[in-house]
């Protein structure tokens, strides 16, 4: 079987594509970097030649609430357009857990934009919702940061690790389409500036996290059902622990 996989270099998609590949399958990793753009088109109808299956994982390079909307739209149709003429018979795009309960958020906005494009398009379809990667926890605690403090949300999430991401992403390209939406999350519920200041604890640095209801992730306001998933969600096995313990070692 043929996948491209978009934004087959970062993050989730260099995992993917080694699962795929060491499954047998024909996996073009496709990035700017490698000359196959979304948003230029450049080297896309070449890509997608005999492609049964697309996983779009790409994701913006600036978050700003106009940027990110005009990535994922341009990006979107620009996919989806080379996608019907290439005759592809499953879209599959990572999305988030929320997007429809933060509309504060300019991030969320433009990925709900995104499932809109996907759902309209007439292709066969999977979209992936996950919760936040534990990946991202640093990034999270410099949102907060205020010199000597962090001030974060106490809302829940379930962080999932990135490997499990990657995992469930190549399982979904290999089963038909669902035409709908599936979740993901990882295998604890925990409060984010709890989560956070166990993480700061872990990692020696000494900043103080508090606890603040008015705190805004990302600029939005969270309450414990934004980011979460009470929808039967697949869950991942890799836990906090789990994920952090190679995380220092390397550091």
């Amino acid at each position: 079987m043929k996948i491209v996989i978009i934004g087959g270099t970062g993050l989730i998609g260099s995992k993917t594509v080694k699962i795929l590949r060491n499954a047998g399958h024909e996996v073009v990793a496709a990035s700017p970097k490698l000359g196959i753009n979304t948003i230029t088109g450049e080297g896309l109808d070449n890509a997608l030649k005999g492609a049964q299956v697309v996983i779009d994982l790409a994701n913006s390079p600036s978050f700003e609430d106009k940027a990110v909307l005009e990535f994922f739209e341009t990006s979107g149709r620009n996919l989806l357009a080379a996608e019907r003429t290439a005759g592809a018979q499953h879209h599959i795009a990572l999305s988030v857990v929320g997007t429809e309960r933060v509309p504060d958020s300019g991030y969320l906005r433009a990925k709900l934009a995104q499932e809109k494009l996907i759902k309209g398009s007439g292709i066969p379809y999977t979209i992936v919702q996950s919760t936040q990667f534990f990946e991202f926890l640093d990034g999270i605690a410099q949102s907060g940061a205020e010199g000597n403090t962090v001030r974060l949300s106490p809302a829940h999430v379930q962080p999932i690790s990135s490997d499990d991401v990657a995992k469930i992403m190549a399982d979904v390209a290999l089963n038909a389409p669902v035409n709908g939406t599936i979740e993901i999350a990882g295998p604890e519920r925990v409060r984010l500036s709890d989560l956070v200041a166990r993480y700061l604890a872990a990692t020696g640095d000494t900043r103080k996290v508090v606890a603040d209801d008015q705190a805004r992730y990302f600029g939005a306001l969270l309450n414990d059902g934004s980011l979460v998933s009470d929808n039967n969600p697949r869950l991942g096995t890799i836990r906090f622990e789990d994920w952090l313990r190679p995380q220092l070692k390397t550091a």
